[in-house]
C-alpha cells in the first residue's frame, strides 16, 4: 500500500484526503518510483475547485500532481535506461503520492546536486517556460516582458530568457522586485499604468511577451506592447487569449526537453525557487499557501526515505 492524497468531491482544500491505496506494478515502458518531492501547480488547485470541469473533468476518487522526483523501485517490461535505485525526475499525474508509475521516455537522471525538493519542482513549470520560449521566439537581444515573473512558471522562464541573452521586464508585486533584480530581470509593478511603466524601462519597445497571471491587465497592456500578436503568449488566460487573438501556450513535454533544463541548472543557468516545503499529509494547506497568490517560485510536498 502506499499513501496517496485523494479527493472525490470539487471544493475547498479540506476536500483533499490522505489514504492508503493498492501500490501499483509498472507496465511496459514504465517504471515505478518512490517519491521524494512533487510540486504543487495552479493547475492542481483548479482541478480540485472544479475550475476545470468542463474542459477537464475529474473522474471520482481522483489523484493530484503531475511533476516529482524520487527513486525508481522497480522497472516494466522494456525499460533498460532506469534501474532499481536510480534517482530521476520527471512529469508523473498522481505524484502527490508515496509511490508513483513514471513513463520512463519522459524521464532523466537526477544529478547528486540538485536537491530533492528542486528536483521536484523542475519538470512541469520549467517545461511550460521552455515552451513558452520556443512558441514566442526570445532570442539574443530582444526584450522580453512576463507577467506573473515572480511566479513557478515565471521565475524560470525569467532565467531561461536570461540565458538566451534576452533583456527580460518582469512584473511582480513590490515585494519580490528584489528577487527579480537577483534573477537579472528589471522589475514594474502591477496595477493602472502598467504599459506607461514598461515603456520607462524599455523605450526601444518590447519584442514578445508571456503571461502568466491571467485577467485583463496582462494582456491588454501586452497587446499596447508588442507588435505582433502571436508573440503575445499566456499560460493562464484560454479564453482572453481566444477573444483577442493571442498564443494560448501549453507544454511540449519530452525528456530532451527536461535534460536541456537539467543542464542549465547543472550549468548554472537555472536554479528552481522553493517558497515553501510541506509533507505529503498536508496537501491542504500546501493549496491554501498558493491560493494567496503572489508567490516568490514553487511550493512543493516532500517525503523522507522509506524507513529501513
Amino acid at each position: 500500500m502506499a499513501r496517496t492524497i485523494i479527493f472525490s468531491e470539487y471544493g475547498d482544500p479540506d476536500v483533499l484526503r490522505l489514504v492508503d491505496v493498492p501500490e501499483q506494478e509498472p507496465g511496459p515502458g514504465q517504471v515505478r518510483v518512490s517519491i521524494r518531492a512533487a510540486g504543487v501547480q495552479p493547475a492542481d488547485i483548479r482541478m480540485r475547485s472544479g475550475a476545470w470541469r468542463a474542459r477537464m473533468p475529474a473522474t471520482f476518487p481522483s489523484r493530484l500532481g503531475n511533476e516529482g522526483a524520487g527513486v525508481v523501485e522497480a522497472v516494466g517490461p522494456g525499460v533498460t535506461a532506469f534501474a532499481a535505485g536510480d534517482e530521476i525526475l520527471g512529469p508523473a499525474g498522481g505524484a502527490y503520492a508515496e509511490s508513483v508509475i513514471f513513463e520512463a521516455d519522459q524521464i532523466v537522471h537526477k544529478p547528486a546536486v540538485i536537491p530533492w525538493s528542486e528536483a521536484g519542482a523542475l519538470s512541469a513549470s520549467g517545461q511550460t517556460a521552455s515552451t513558452a520560449i520556443e512558441d514566442l521566439r526570445v532570442s539574443s537581444g530582444e526584450t522580453f516582458l512576463i507577467h506573473a515573473a515572480a511566479g513557478g512558471v515565471g521565475h524560470l522562464a525569467v532565467q531561461l530568457a536570461r540565458a538566451a541573452g534576452a533583456r527580460v521586464i518582469g512584473t511582480a508585486s513590490e515585494e519580490n522586485h528584489e528577487f527579480l533584480r537577483f534573477l537579472g530581470a528589471i522589475p514594474v509593478a502591477y496595477g493602472p499604468g502598467l504599459a506607461d511603466r514598461v515603456r520607462a524601462v524599455a523605450p526601444d519597445g518590447v519584442d514578445a511577451a508571456l503571461d502568466g497571471a491571467g485577467g485583463d491587465e496582462a494582456l491588454e497592456s501586452s497587446i499596447e506592447l508588442v507588435a505582433e500578436r502571436e508573440r503575445i503568449g499566456t499560460i493562464a488566460d484560454q479564453a482572453g487569449a481566444a477573444r483577442l487573438g493571442l498564443r494560448a501556450i501549453g507544454t511540449r513535454r519530452a525528456a530532451q526537453r527536461l535534460k536541456g533544463l537539467v543542464d542549465a541548472y547543472t550549468g548554472g543557468k537555472v536554479k528552481v525557487s522553493i517558497w515553501k516545503e510541506f509533507p505529503l499529509a498536508d496537501a491542504a494547506a500546501a493549496h491554501r499557501e498558493i491560493e494567496k497568490r503572489h508567490l516568490r517560485g514553487k511550493i512543493v510536498l516532500i517525503q523522507p526515505p522509506p524507513a529501513g
